[in-house]
């Protein structure tokens, strides 16, 4: 069960900590608990309650109304404004409070509502990459365990993966495209999201994913002659260590254009032709397509 500063609420909630100071005072829209040595927290359920009750707020209910209402009103209601709702940013909120459920059946119910209703490629973009940097402050704050996020984390990537085996394959001629994250990455959603935008922009993928050993890649490579190669490097590590892994491939892969996300030395991106470097998905298909 989750334990949260007002701080972690704010962050979490959108809603400023002040104003849920207010909203406490003025309406007992939830009620602190305190720790022995006195100290205000709030559970799972002060986070749910103060997420919904924020989405009927900016729908034009009056705090003052929300007070009287009940828990089971509330979510009647948030049910009827999400149904024909069509801001995306509405449904981050909602993924979050499926999850601090932990409830498998509601929320693949609702990431595949999602999916029917913007489209694959804008619910990942609009609510799943923002909903998952909020998982992420959530096990910054230990609110949730390593297991529950590899949890989400693996529901969201069994949907991705479902999207690839949809798409058809690509004609025999098809430029050729390695995707892979090297020895130590092991953040694969990201990488499976290019793999399904490249498959289904008719580019033909050699998905090689985490944690890829140097050796193997080189393999692969040699066999295939790939003309581009696709990686990020996001784990935590000295800039030159990232310098010298980007030299190695900019070395070992000249014929091939090398696409890397994530935070790269400048001086290496600006200085060779075929390393890009990308932070969006428009940014990728200009130099993919």
């Amino acid at each position: 069960m989750g334990s949260y500063s007002i701080k972690e609420l704010e962050t979490l909630s959108g809603i400023k900590a002040h104003t849920i100071r207010i909203w406490e005072k003025r309406h007992r829209i939830i009620i602190p608990k305190r720790t022995p040595t006195n100290i205000r927290y709030y559970s799972d359920n002060d986070l749910k309650k103060i997420i919904n009750v924020s989405l009927l707020n900016s729908e034009g209910v009056k705090i003052s109304r929300i007070a009287g209402m009940t828990e089971e009103e509330i979510n009647t209601k948030i049910v009827e404004l999400t149904s024909n709702h069509q801001d995306p940013n509405l449904f981050i909120d909602q993924l979050v409070v499926e999850m601090i459920d932990m409830e498998e059946e509601q929320f693949e119910k609702l990431l595949s509502h999602l999916i029917m209703k913007f489209g694959f490629e804008k619910t990942i973009v609009e609510i799943v990459y923002p909903f998952l940097e909020k998982i992420g402050v959530l096990w910054q704050t230990g609110n949730i365990t390593p297991a529950q996020e590899h949890f989400i984390s693996n529901l969201i990537r069994q949907k991705i993966i479902v999207a690839i085996d949809s798409l058809p394959f690509p004609k025999k001629d098809a430029t050729k495209v390695v995707l892979f994250l090297p020895e130590n990455e092991l953040h694969e959603i990201g990488l499976l999201f290019y793999h399904y935008l490249v498959r289904n922009w008719g580019f033909k993928v050699y998905y090689l994913g985490q944690h890829l050993p140097y050796d193997d890649l080189k393999k692969v490579c040699k066999i295939h002659q790939p003309q581009f190669i696709i990686t990020s490097l996001t784990a935590p590590q000295r800039p030159q260590a990232a310098l010298e892994y980007l030299t190695r491939l900019i070395k070992d892969f000249p014929t091939a254009t090398i696409l890397a996300s994530g935070k790269l030395p400048e001086l290496i991106t600006s200085k060779h032709e075929n390393l890009k470097h990308f932070n969006s998905i428009p940014v990728l298909r200009q130099v993919l397509v």
